[in-house]
């Protein structure tokens, strides 16, 4: 069900440029409103009315019956297309919106008149206003509509200023007016309704009664100036941030470009290690600018207009002497709403907690959980040290407003969803180890220095795989990559709120959490070489839904002539 909520948010997302698929409902819904328009259209004529009318009836309750499924579907997908949708009260916000409210009253109308009397007259006009619908995909209404939007406070203000005005010059005109003709102008809404119907044209007539005093008439000239600039003032400052608009528009597009060819970049630099092809890591600023030609403030805005391309600075995993800054873009992949989230039917869950903060991460638990052939579970976009307030959370440390989420939530049962004992959930995160005596902290729940695996407590049961897999994990790591592991030595005990913690006590599942030291992740050379073991230890110990091997079949070829990673990092709207 979640999947489909979420490939009808995609078809709904008003975007003509999306999947083929998706395109062919946009344009049928398109298609039906345009059909739905002519019907009513023909229906104002008698012959054909008379000649056709069961015809047109029946598509008449066709579209009816159309519109009301896909304005239900739109409704209750409305979450997913804006987060402030949320909730019974953010759906009929939606409602209330622009062209929520327009789908409402063109559709369910038709039912509400069962119940309530309704004009024919504004049944048949709502029916025509279904034709506005199709503004949501028209990209120069968009356009219009956002430079309105941009320009709004100086509208108003604008408005205000004349309306002010006018208001003055009326009550003078009725002053100077009322001593001559006291029978036209006997009171100050005449001369108020005067002055504004000038501005429409007077289409009722009711002010065609001109002033006659010398002052009436200057106030009267002034008026048709204020005409003239209650439209220009307003259709200037449309046009100026219609063109601004405009330029962003194309800005925007070469943003996203740009963005494209920086996940082509990472591709390119791959590099092979472990006798397997891995895309980069990370590229550097300088890199950038050399080989796409990019400005610093071109690579900041097109990392902005990306969904899956994030900038770090390296100098945040040093943890003495200089830090000098080292920034780099890295990439990774997203499918969910707070990152990624990959079931390849294996007992072995890998969960990232701490993408968006911390270095190196995305890309070493990524490639344990690909090579492992494990289910993957990563927050890419929620932090307490991002400027987005809407996902200012911290996923690792769990507080009470976390807790509250939904996002949170989906991501914690996407996690513990179908898990059961023998199954095995395994946190990896990032921490500056101190020191760096330590690569790799195993920890399962103990104090500080605890040497045993048979303790009180804990956050996995099967203690004895725990003690087969630390040991197994020690010699793999020492004899072939030169790293250190251990357990419980360096790190103090995991807090109430450690998300490893709080995943255990949902579930039966074994939970597991693995810190790794940033420099390990970051400027090791040895971390291919740490991922490719890692994978190869959890999945010989922990693996019993699958054979016991590496799928190294996405690291023979080279990245940039992979269709695997382009599917993943290719990121268009195509």
């Amino acid at each position: 069900m979640k999947k489909i909520k979420l490939e009808l948010a995609r078809v709904f997302d008003d975007n003509l440029h999306t999947k083929q698929w998706h395109n062919w409902v946009d344009y049928t819904i398109i298609g039906l409103i345009i059909v739905s328009t002519v019907e009513v259209f023909l229906s104002t004529f008698d012959g054909i009315a008379q000649r056709y009318g069961a015809w047109l009836q029946a598509v008449d309750i066709f579209t009816t019956v159309f519109f009301t499924i896909e304005v239900s579907l739109r409704i209750w997908c409305a979450d997913l297309i804006d987060p402030k949708y949320k909730g019974f009260w953010g759906r009929v916000r939606y409602c209330l919106s622009f062209y929520g409210l327009i789908d409402f009253l063109s559709t369910y109308t038709f039912y509400i008149a069962f119940l309530v009397p309704i004009p024919y007259v504004l049944l048949k006009g709502l029916r025509i206003a279904r034709l506005m619908r199709v503004f949501r995909y028209m990209k120069a209404f968009r356009l219009l509509s956002a430079a309105i939007s941009s320009k709004k406070r100086e509208l108003w203000v604008s408005l205000q200023f004349l309306g002010i005005v006018t208001l003055i010059l009326s009550f003078i005109l009725f002053f100077v007016e009322h001593a001559v003709q006291p029978e036209v102008y006997d009171n100050g809404w005449t001369s108020v309704a005067w002055a504004f119907a000038q501005y429409i044209g007077d289409p009722g007539g009711f002010a065609d009664q001109p002033p006659i005093t010398l002052a009436g008439q200057i106030i009267a000239c002034i008026v048709g100036l204020l005409g003239i600039a209650i439209f220009a003032v307003p259709a200037g400052l449309v046009g100026s941030a219609f063109s601004d608009v405009m330029d962003d528009e194309k800005k925007a597009q070469e943003h996203k470009e740009f963005a494209l060819a920086i996940n082509e970049m990472m591709l390119v630099k791959s590099i092979k290690r472990e006798g397997l092809f891995w895309p980069a890591k990370n590229i550097s600023f300088g890199d950038l600018k050399l080989n796409l030609s990019l400005t610093e403030e071109e690579v900041l805005k097109s990392v902005d207009a990306s969904n899956n391309l994030r900038i770090k600075n390296l100098a945040s995993a040093v943890l003495d002497g200089p830090k000098n800054d080292m920034m780099v873009v890295n990439q990774f992949f997203v499918n969910e709403e707070y990152g990624s989230h990959i079931e390849r039917g294996s007992s072995v869950t890998i969960v990232n907690p701490l993408g968006v903060g911390d270095n190196g991460l995305s890309f070493f638990d990524w490639h344990i959980a690909q090579l492992g052939g494990f289910n993957y579970v990563a927050n890419e976009k929620f932090s307490r040290q991002i400027s987005d307030r809407s996902k200012r959370y911290n996923f690792y440390s769990v507080d009470d407003e976390t807790e509250g989420n939904s996002t949170f939530q989906s991501f914690v049962n996407d996690i513990v969803a179908k898990r059961g004992k023998g199954d095995w959930i395994v946190v990896i995160a990032g921490e500056q180890i101190v020191k760096n005596k330590t690569h790799l902290h195993f920890e399962f729940g103990g104090e500080k220095g605890e040497e045993r695996f048979d303790f009180e407590g804990g956050i996995a049961p099967d203690r004895e795989m725990v003690k087969i897999l630390f040991d197994d994990m020690q010699k793999t790591m020492e004899q072939k990559a030169g790293l250190v592991v251990d357990a419980h030595k360096v790190q103090p005990k995991l807090a109430p709120q450690n998300i490893a913690r709080y995943l255990q006590a949902r579930t039966e599942a074994n939970v597991l959490l693995l810190t790794v030291s940033y420099k390990l992740m970051v400027f090791y050379n040895e971390v291919h070489s740490a991922i490719v073991n890692i994978a190869e230890v959890l999945n010989r110990n922990l693996e019993n839904m699958k054979p016991h091997e590496l799928h190294k079949e996405e690291y023979t070829v080279r990245p940039i002539n992979s269709d695997y990673w382009k599917k993943l990092y290719f990121v268009t709207e195509d």
